[in-house]
């Protein structure tokens, strides 16, 4: 039998009443609620990559939500096949069972992904991905007979999430104070930030040599604790929160080097990186190395549907393959049947319409334009890889003197976050390290649209001066 019912059209409140109905009721991620009060920006549609606020007003989506709506915004097809999935089956989990949706995506996943990298775990977000890496990790090595090998390295400013083990991997500090105790075992190792290399004690005038110096941080953090109790090694591409650290030249070849010489395993942190962001359905294929691990989520349906995975080397699923071992890890929504259907015409379109191969055509066109920014006093650094970049501010471009932390409240949320939505671009001015801009447009956008975002850019940063 089949229950259906006509219903009648939900009506949206208007712009006043969902302001009060945010104030009185909606805790926001991330979002000092004191702001609340003063109104916040209520986002009501998105088309291609422009998004509209309740009063009609038209914005520049230069951040893809939050680095996910790769697609572009009001692709109506992924709605569509949300739609004929959930009419077919809205709901079944994997626990023991199966369904086709699932089954078609990590097939799919599989093979995309490098090397012997076949075996897909889902989750329903980026955190909770990584928090399934960091359990495996330690859980593959205790049935190896390895039991003290469950210590984690990332880099310094860092971020991978905010369960409780991934939080443990996180690098920033001010994001972890607040709920210590997290999880023991997370160690930190400088970041590739070329830009303050000198800061760091490393190599400033060959960026391959610097590579190599930050990679032999890792091996030097491994000898310091132990061989014995290091299980991993977690990685982003390209490393988001300080804005934007590209990998230099050599960098993980010398980290595979290492991992593999003590039998550390490197987890690939891809929740921002695959699917696009750096033109390639894996970063990791960017940068030529092979992981034990990838973390996913984000692009995975250009965010029309929620879905994480960690895709698994043959060599970790070995001991889950017979008997009883059983990785008792798992999410009630994980491989949820309307996201992995929404996936899979999500990655139809990326291959219908060459968005991989669009990055990496168009990525030196969007570089150009942000160099283009380089005149302006308050810009120190500008760098990043394909569809995702980041431009560092600074008092001094000589001396790449930063702003305290009064300054860059003053300027990041005093100023800039308001100036630059209220010019029509909706990015990020972040903090979590030294003041940056970051942006990653849609893979749709081309030409056209890098000019447009350097130039509400470059007349926003000028008022910026005024204001300082």
């Amino acid at each position: 039998m089949t229950l259906e019912s006509t219903g009648t059209a939900r009506i949206t409140p208007d712009a006043a009443s969902l302001q009060q109905m945010a104030e009185d009721h909606l805790w926001m991620h991330f979002t000092r609620q004191s702001t609340v009060a003063d109104g916040v920006p209520i986002i009501v549609k998105g088309d291609g990559h422009h998004i509209w606020d309740a009063a009609g007003r038209r914005y520049f989506d230069g951040l893809s939500g939050l680095f996910v709506v790769n697609a572009g915004h009001g692709r109506r097809r992924l709605a569509e096949a949300a739609a004929r999935q959930a009419s077919e089956l809205a709901f079944f989990p994997i626990w023991s069972y199966a369904h086709p949706a699932a089954i078609e995506l990590a097939d799919r996943l599989a093979s995309y992904a490098p090397g012997d990298l076949n075996r897909v775990f889902f989750s329903t977000g980026g955190g909770e991905a990584v928090e399934t890496a960091f359990k495996l990790a330690k859980y593959y090595f205790k049935l190896q007979g390895k039991p003290t090998k469950h210590k984690v390295i990332s880099r310094s400013v860092a971020y991978h999430g905010t369960p409780q083990g991934a939080l443990a991997i996180t690098g920033i500090p001010a994001m972890k104070a607040m709920f210590e105790p997290v999880t023991p075992g997370g160690f930190r190792v400088p970041n590739t930030n070329f830009y303050r290399a000198g800061d760091m004690g490393a190599p400033t005038d060959d960026e391959e040599a610097f590579g190599v110096w930050a990679a032999d941080r890792i091996e030097e953090m491994i000898q310091f604790e132990g061989p014995e109790t290091v299980a991993a090694v977690f990685l982003e591409p390209v490393q988001n929160s300080g804005g934007c650290f590209p990998p230099p030249p050599g960098y993980f070849r010398r980290v595979r080097e290492i991992c593999d010489r003590y039998d550390v395993l490197l987890v690939s942190d891809e929740v921002i990186c695959a699917f696009g962001r750096i033109g390639h359905m894996f970063a990791c294929d960017a940068y030529g190395y092979v992981p034990d691990m990838i973390t996913c989520a984000k692009g995975m349906t250009s965010g029309y549907s929620p879905i994480g995975a960690t895709i698994v080397s043959d060599r970790l699923y070995e001991p889950f393959a017979t008997g009883q071992t059983t990785f008792a890890h798992g999410y009630t929504f994980g491989g949820h049947p309307v996201s992995a259907a929404v996936a899979l015409e999500n990655l139809d379109i990326f291959e219908e319409e060459r968005l991989n191969e669009r990055v990496r055509e168009n990525s030196p066109l969007l570089r150009t334009e942000l160099e283009k920014l380089r005149d302006l006093p308050l810009v120190g650094d500008v760098r990043g890889d394909g569809y995702f970049f980041g431009i560092e501010l600074v008092k001094d471009k000589t001396t790449r003197e930063t702003f305290d932390d009064d300054e860059s409240e003053r300027l990041l949320r005093g100023f800039l976050s308001k100036a630059l939505f209220a010019a029509g671009l909706y990015c990020r001015a972040d903090d979590r390290g030294d003041p940056v801009i970051q942006l990653a447009p849609p893979l749709t956008t081309g030409p056209a649209e890098f000019a447009e975002i350097e130039q509400i850019l470059r007349a926003v940063l000028t008022d910026a001066e005024r204001v300082l």
